[in-house]
């Protein structure tokens, strides 16, 4: 439940900071006097969208809840925020230049986890959530929510995507193979081009270098042999030149000492150059040049080439890929028909599942329906319809993503009017009345801790809005919070705590500000909602009575 609402410089609102008490709590005060704004500043608690018009400075709004009767925790785990059950807090700060930051527990929070959080702590029921009446899905949701449809629903829609998600692998695929089929001859033709090329993944570097190699085979013999010549001639050679230079030091090293370790270095190089020396000549005896070898290689190149380009690739790799793509293209219209009755075959074992699921759904929506009917009825008999008749009627369709029925909820307030769905017949007072009556059923079901009425008492007076009065407060019995902003007497005197919210003229301008009534303001308040501002003596008796003192 909603312990404390704190709001600071939001439109007409300097500073308010109010606790709220579980039970039946009206809120009362003249028209534009800013009951609006209060559910407004809710709004943006639960998500909404600030309109930076009416922010002054910096807005801090601020709700504390006790929510330790409603098993949330997993909420808080699930989204790593300190779970604390006898103080959750949420929080929204905003700025004249547009900027908005939300809390929950003092850990900043997205704008759309306020709303889901806050989708779960208060119901704020507007005059223009009346219309909701005439929708289908609204009606729907009620019936489920009665028939606690929550767990079933969400298996049977498990089973409707998966049906949805085969029947468009199956459409797709049956597509692909009547495309492919129509093309079967070319990628066959396609499909033995490239597999009698006989490609190999790295041929294509190889031939490149060999081919490089042999169109300059005789400068590379040039060099070979110049290199050979420098390093091994018999007489001016290099490695001989090495071998006569470390024999000669060698002959000296019992004279001269230091002869030694230049003798070994010499040997050293001596025996590089050798090595050096001996694969030149090696390489000089491989390379030859043969023009039909060459002719071959390049005719090779040009064919990889021309594929490649044919087929608009850059590597012989992509090429295989290619071949291997037309393969499994080929090998997919070969298998087919298999691969289409496989695929049907899961379709037809999804449908079947699906439909018995929706088949259940029917029968707790059918069960639930009756429910509705006798209750809502027995609901609005006191509330000035003695002659009221409701039907919730459950029409079957094809399987869609809430099962297979179309919910319609028929309505006459007389024996003579037939039956006629509510939206069609209802006036404004009787949907209100529709309404409350729904309100009360859900809230029992889904155990929200905080319902807002706004002005749910549009459209009746005296008696039935006191019997409106009873369904909310008995709904604020049962460790819920109900809380009617209204305009009549007889809904205000039943509260067990009231609010008055009125302007006030400052030197800085007007402000609205709400207040907890005294029993004494109380009987004032409540005598001036029957009487205006002229207080008589009769409405202070009037007051008295309707508040039972």
């Amino acid at each position: 439940m909603l312990k404390r609402l704190y709001i600071k410089n939001f439109t007409l609102i300097d500073e308010l900071d109010i606790d709220l008490y579980q039970g039946f709590s009206v809120i009362t005060g003249e028209t534009g006097a800013g009951k609006s704004i209060i559910l407004g500043a809710i709004g943006l608690l639960l998500g909404q969208r600030a309109d930076t018009k009416v922010i002054k400075d910096k807005c801090v709004i601020e709700a504390h809840f006790d929510i330790s009767r409603y098993g949330m925790e997993a909420f808080f785990t699930e989204n790593d925020i300190e779970y604390d059950p006898s103080d959750c807090i949420i929080r929204r700060e905003l700025t004249t230049a547009g900027k908005s930051r939300a809390f929950i527990n003092d850990t900043p929070a997205q704008l759309s986890l306020l709303k889901e959080l806050g989708e779960q702590l208060i119901d704020i029921h507007s005059q223009h959530q009346n219309l909701l009446l005439n929708k289908q899905d609204f009606q729907l949701s009620v019936v489920d929510i009665i028939a606690d449809n929550a767990k079933p629903l969400a298996q049977y829609q498990q089973t409707y995507n998966q049906y949805l998600s085969v029947s468009k692998e199956l459409e797709t695929m049956k597509d692909d193979i009547t495309r492919n089929r129509q093309n079967q001859d070319f990628l066959q033709f396609q499909f033995d081009e490239l597999s009698n090329a006989n490609l190999m993944a790295d041929e294509q570097e190889e031939l490149e270098q060999k081919s490089d190699t042999m169109s300059h085979a005789e400068e590379i013999k040039s060099a070979l042999y110049e290199a050979d010549n420098a390093l091994s001639a018999e007489d001016t050679g290099v490695v001989s030149a090495l071998r006569s230079a470390r024999t000669a030091l060698n002959g000296i090293q019992r004279v001269f000492p230091d002869a030694s370790e230049l003798a070994q270095r010499l040997e050293s190089s001596y025996i590089e150059l050798k090595d050096i020396s001996e694969e030149v000549s090696s390489q000089l005896e491989r390379v030859d040049f043969d023009p039909a070898e060459l002719d071959d290689i390049n005719n090779r190149l040009d064919r990889l080439y021309d594929l490649e380009k044919k087929y608009h690739v850059e590597t012989v790799g992509e090429l295989i890929a290619k071949r291997d793509e037309l393969k499994s293209q080929l090998n997919n219209i070969e298998n087919s028909n298999e691969t289409l009755a496989e695929l049907q075959k899961q379709l037809s074992a999804l449908q079947a599942k699906a439909q018995q699921e929706a088949d259940v759904l029917t029968k707790r929506r059918m069960k639930a329906a009756q429910q509705i009917e006798m209750e809502l009825q027995s609901r609005l008999i006191p509330l000035g319809m003695p002659n009221v008749r409701f039907n919730v009627q459950i029409i079957k369709e094809a399987l869609g993503h809430t099962g297979q029925d179309k919910i319609a909820f028929l309505f006459s307030a007389n024996t003579s009017t037939p039956l006629q769905p509510v939206s069609q017949v209802a006036s404004g007072g009787e949907i209100a009345r529709v309404m409350l009556s729904l309100k009360a059923m859900i809230s029992g079901a889904v155990k929200l801790p905080t319902i807002i009425f706004d002005e749910i008492d549009t459209g009746v007076s005296g008696k039935i809005a006191e019997k409106m009065a009873e369904i909310m407060q008995e709904m604020g019995h049962h460790e819920r919070q109900v809380i009617s902003i209204t305009h009549l007497p007889q809904i205000a005197a039943l509260g067990s705590t009231h609010y008055k919210v009125e302007k006030k003229e400052t030197p800085q301008g007007t402000i609205s500000r709400m207040t907890q009534l005294s029993p004494e303001e109380r009987i004032h308040e409540i005598a001036q909602m029957l009487s205006g501002s002229d207080i008589s003596d009769a409405a202070i008796q009037n007051a008295k009575q309707l508040l039972r003192i």
